[in-house]
């Protein structure tokens, strides 16, 4: 792409003041780079992917408020964590974070594991302990 016909149309990253760098060509035909705020296609694609997850945010937050799963899972899904990410956070196995998917499981966590987690999302642990999704 030349570096004239480079899109510069509205997106994310122009709300948000940031560019995406790129290269092009320049009028020599040189490889060189250029800042971009976006172009539609990218921002169809984008949009569609922040939509997916505000979808997984309110339904971990619903599942919360019906006692499905505990706060982690709500605070694991805003903070754009999966189960791997969030176990390094912690430093704990996955199959011990899962566990603590469980409310009645959540329920029995001691201050210090709450701690890791309320760390890891950057909260307290009173805010985590009394999330209830509502």
């Amino acid at each position: 792409m030349k570096k004239q016909d480079l899109p510069q149309d509205e997106s994310n990253l122009k709300s948000a003041n940031m560019t995406e760098v790129l290269y092009v060509t320049d009028e020599n035909d040189n490889y060189t780079t250029a800042n971009s705020t976006g172009w539609d296609a990218k921002k169809a694609a984008l949009d569609e992917s922040m939509e997916l997850i505000h979808e997984r945010i309110e339904e971990a937050r619903q599942n919360v408020a019906n006692n499905k799963v505990s706060p982690i899972v709500y605070f694991m899904e805003l903070n754009k964590m999966d189960l791997g990410v969030l176990a390094a956070y912690v430093g704990m196995w996955q199959w011990r974070v899962k566990r603590h998917f469980r409310p009645k499981k959540f329920k029995t966590l001691s201050e210090t594991v709450l701690k890791k987690y309320a760390d890891a999302f950057g909260i307290s642990v009173d805010e985590l302990k009394n999330f209830d999704g509502k």
